[in-house]
């Protein structure tokens, strides 16, 4: 191959690259917190403030999730627990669809640990800018819940 087709592939293969990376991410925020010893009690309620600068824009929120394959339910409660802004506190009990009922899990695998990431709420509108405060509860009857690695929130702007 000539010089001039190679230098065209890699301002190609640039320009792609950058306007995959420029568009990918609208999160306000993507993250999540270890729970210790995989064992989550009820009284491990895991809080995330969301800084939301931006109140005319509709958001995305969704719940993350990790668990091992020893995880012996199909599904999850949570009571999710949300403050901030002029909000009375709101708080309101989920369901989380985790396997098929076959029991193939639905979460994408890396070796023993599941990842979710659940949408709970879609194109919300917060009353004004402010820090929201969201707080994740598990609402199952085992206390603690085993096998749980990870719980976490995404915030993004709504497209």
């Amino acid at each position: 191959m000539n010089k001039a087709v190679l230098a065209i592939q890699k301002l190609v293969v640039i320009i792609l690259l950058s306007t995959l990376t420029a568009c990918t991410d609208n999160a306000v925020i993507d993250t999540s917190q270890e729970i210790s010893a995989r064992n989550w009690g009820y009284d491990n309620k895991v809080n995330f403030p969301v800084k939301i600068e931006d109140a005319s824009k509709a958001y995305n929120i969704y719940f993350n999730l990790r668990h091992t394959a020893e995880y012996r339910y199909s599904n999850i409660f949570v009571l999710v627990h949300q403050v901030g802004g002029s909000l009375k506190p709101i708080t309101e009990r989920r369901e989380f669809q985790l396997a098929y009922p076959d029991g193939e899990w639905l979460g994408s695998g890396s070796g023993n640990l599941y990842s979710y990431q659940v949408k709970f709420r879609e194109n919300y509108k917060f009353p004004k800018p402010g820090i929201y405060n969201f707080s994740f509860e598990q609402n199952m009857r085992d206390n603690p819940l085993r096998e749980i690695s990870d719980v976490g929130i995404r915030v993004e702007t709504a497209k």
